[in-house]
């Protein structure tokens, strides 16, 4: 086991980190931008060091003084968490050839799945189904997409062949918007992935947005944890709210959509914990889309079903232990809905809050968990992702997590920036979330808001 790891990342999942490595007796040095010096990471590791000025790109995206830190800090390993550097295949590399290691899949195994639309052949090859079309190639020219677009019909997805986690995807209806939309798409995968290389995808219109998490130790060992039903996000792909299981699973299901990750998981030569993500339709079939080489926001359900936490399994793979865990050791009981708490106005159209925070007090009670890394007189700084809190709900069925969360919900206070639980609540009080009847445009359709 390592004796010290550093956290290369902010706020809750740093945090969350930090803990996992104290129950494993392992060392902690925490990195923080200037504008995080007093974030609750930084209070909780047993060192930690300034990596920066506030904006992302100067601090948490700024490798060589990441790499930096950890070697002045003697950090055996580094753990990413989620977003910012966690799926960037360089700085896995970097780290490799620092003697560093890094906490997650090998560099190869990274940098095959960056290329979505060359995942998508892998997966087709490996028995996996994906989403016409099935010979796709990267899209240059406003007649080769709308020749495709007749050929599997519209809705089409243009999508960034370098993209992930819901960015860089525009939908059309018509010849007409895909002509209009190609080159602006072409853009924005440019800007946000330096590469502009896109790609076309049949679009469903009414989905649900499932995922599988992965355990794998590198020696042929592959296991899955359950499904996880991510459908409620918004317009622009970012989730709010999930859940396990997933209501609309039958065991049939659920077992050719568990056999599945693994299929995909084994043939990226996978190692760590991932997620393999599928789109299920109205009649039971179900696509592949991406697979997401790290830990989850929403790893907290899975592990409120299973009892596995699924960070130390993490770090217990990357220190080369051989997985004790078995398909047979995993038993999901009960029901675990996370509702994802940020700093946004949902009357305004999910607008940024910063600001200081006046007031605070976490719900608690049976079945109830929040992770966070929120405390009183925490100032939310404007440069990062807006996530304050994560509250997961237990129940030993679906109406009791509900019921849970709602409690939970109305008993959370916070003060000082506009926080996202009145929404949720309206959520959790919808008659169409009630019955389990949540696709990916649940927002737009049964809640009325273009967000």
């Amino acid at each position: 086991m390592f004796k010290k790891i550093l956290i290369a990342n902010r706020g809750e999942i740093a945090v969350r980190v930090i803990r996992a490595c104290r129950e494993l007796g392992v060392g902690t040095v925490a990195v923080y931008s200037e504008a995080d010096k007093s974030c609750l990471h930084v209070r909780l590791a047993d060192e930690a060091m300034c990596i920066g000025p506030g904006p992302n790109r100067d601090s948490y995206l700024n490798i060589p003084n990441i790499i930096t830190a950890a070697l002045i800090s003697g950090a055996q390993a580094i753990h990413p968490g989620y977003g910012n550097l966690s799926e960037i295949a360089s700085f896995a590399e970097n780290c490799e050839a620092c003697k560093i290691v890094f906490i997650g899949p090998t560099t190869e195994t990274m940098q095959a799945l960056q290329d979505k639309a060359a995942t998508k052949r892998v997966m087709k090859q490996a028995g996996v189904p994906v989403l016409p079309p099935q010979d796709e190639a990267p899209i240059v020219s406003p007649s080769e997409a709308t020749k495709l677009a007749k050929r599997i019909g519209y809705p089409v997805a243009i999508k960034a062949a370098a993209g992930g986690g819901g960015r860089g995807i525009r939908i059309t209806y018509s010849e007409d918007e895909l002509v209009a939309s190609l080159p602006v798409a072409q853009s924005e995968a440019r800007a946000a992935f330096d590469s502009d290389q896109v790609y076309l995808e049949k679009y469903l219109e009414e989905p649900r947005h499932v995922e599988f998490q992965v355990l794998a130790d590198g020696r042929a060992n592959i296991v899955h944890l359950g499904e996880r039903d991510c459908s409620l996000q918004t317009s622009r792909h970012q989730k709010l709210l999930e859940e396990t299981p997933c209501a609309a699973l039958s065991s049939k299901l659920r077992s050719q959509m568990s056999e599945a990750a693994i299929r995909a998981a084994k043939a990226v030569g996978y190692k760590g914990a991932g997620t393999v993500e599928f789109l299920l339709d109205k009649q039971g079939k179900f696509y592949f889309i991406e697979m997401n080489a790290r830990i989850q926001v929403e790893h907290t359900i899975t592990e409120m079903v299973t009892g596995v936490d699924l960070v130390k399994e993490q770090i217990r793979i990357a220190a080369g232990e051989k997985m004790s865990l078995t398909q047979k050791d995993i038993e999901a009981t009960g029901h675990a809905i996370e509702c994802r708490i940020t700093a946004e106005d949902p009357e305004r159209g999910f607008l940024a809050s910063a600001g200081v925070v006046e007031e605070y007090m976490p719900p608690g009670g049976p079945g109830i968990r929040v992770d966070t890394h929120l405390y009183c007189g925490y100032e939310v700084p404007p440069f990062y992702d807006s996530l304050l809190a994560k509250v997961v709900a237990w129940g030993r069925d679906r109406k009791e997590a509900i019921a849970r969360m709602s409690r939970a919900l109305s008993e959370f206070h916070i003060t000082g920036v506009k926080t996202t639980i009145p929404f949720h609540l309206k959520v959790l009080e919808n008659p169409f979330f009630k019955r389990g009847e949540v696709y990916t445009n649940f927002i737009a359709r049964r809640m009325h808001l273009d967000v």
